[in-house]
């Protein structure tokens, strides 16, 4: 057999987005300005809904997850690329590695699950109006919104044990501003063939799966819509269809383009581009989307503004 040059790696060094510190001085203000958005949009976002008592709907509820859903993932990578912008020597270790990957691919596998169950609620919704409220319970949403965490904190399990369980071969540079599954895969000096056959299987399914759900439900509610006589009516249950399917868009269609393809494939700085937009444009667009096209939404944040305003 030949021989192989495994070497135990226990810290990593990510080469971020750019080694130009006055880049660096930039981009840091510009994510710095981004993650700010995010925290103050999905927080004033949730304020919303829990206050005021026309948004305590099961599709609210789903979008209150949404949005907490939206910090936390932002938060386990953000923070970390902050610091790495402003310091000389961008180290992870090896265990930070591993957890930082685990958390942010279980928030992003929970969130793939997350928006094929608003797919369902609005199903439901349009399509069964009469039987919404008894298929939809409290309960119900509580038992859904459980599972949807749980889900996505169980299926990331097998990526990121099948990527920490192969020997690395000494070089230790990660081409990223984060731990992402083909910069490991790509240090590793095994035949990964099967390694990675099997996680972009994985992948595929755990995009897929909700992802068809998603499009199935939404071709559905689309037929169901055009029977509606009224245009109001249409153009109402359009309105509350339109603000998830562009979250959907963004969402699925990034996180499809950095792991739905082989490793052959991927050009140097592409992936980080992309992680960008599910990392941070989505979290920082979804509060903007979901209130621009909710009149719902709308009149809640008159009605807050109007009640803690002090002019």
């Amino acid at each position: 057999m030949p021989s192989r040059n495994v070497t135990e790696v226990l810290e990593f060094v990510l080469l971020g987005l750019s080694s130009n510190p006055k880049a660096q001085v930039i981009l840091f203000l510009i994510f710095m300005i981004g993650y700010m958005v995010i925290l103050i949009g999905n927080v004033l976002f949730i304020i919303l809904i829990v206050t005021d008592a026309n948004l305590h709907t099961p599709m609210y509820f789903f979008l209150s997850n949404l949005a907490f859903l939206d910090i936390c993932y932002s938060t386990s990578t953000i923070p970390r690329m902050l610091r790495d912008f402003v310091s000389v020597r961008k180290v992870i270790s090896y265990a930070e590695c591993a957890g930082q990957m685990y958390i942010s691919l279980s928030l992003g596998e929970t969130e793939c699950v997350l928006l094929a169950v608003m797919a369902y609620d609005r199903l439901i919704a349009i399509c069964y109006p009469l039987h919404y409220t008894t298929i939809i319970s409290y309960m119900v949403c509580v038992r859904i919104a459980v599972g949807t965490w749980l889900c996505g904190f169980v299926l990331s399990i097998s990526h990121v044990t099948l990527t920490f369980n192969l020997n690395l071969c000494g070089n230790n540079e990660i081409n990223h501003f984060l731990c992402e599954v083909p910069e490991i895969l790509s240090l590793s000096c095994e035949n990964i063939i099967l390694v990675e056959f099997i996680i972009f299987m994985v992948g595929v399914i755990i995009l897929m799966t909700p992802f068809t759900f998603i499009v199935g439900s939404y071709v559905k509610i689309i037929l169901s819509i055009l029977k509606i006589a009224s245009s109001s009516g249409r153009r109402k249950a359009f309105s509350t269809c339109g603000s998830h399917m562009i979250v959907v868009t963004i969402f699925y269609g990034s996180a499809m383009a950095a792991y739905m393809k082989p490793r052959s494939s991927s050009i140097p700085g592409t992936d980080k581009v992309i992680a960008i937009f599910y990392i941070i444009v989505t979290p920082m667009l979804n509060p903007i989307i979901y209130t621009l096209r909710n009149n719902d939404v709308k009149a809640a944040l008159l009605k807050f503004r109007n009640r803690y305003s002090f002019c």
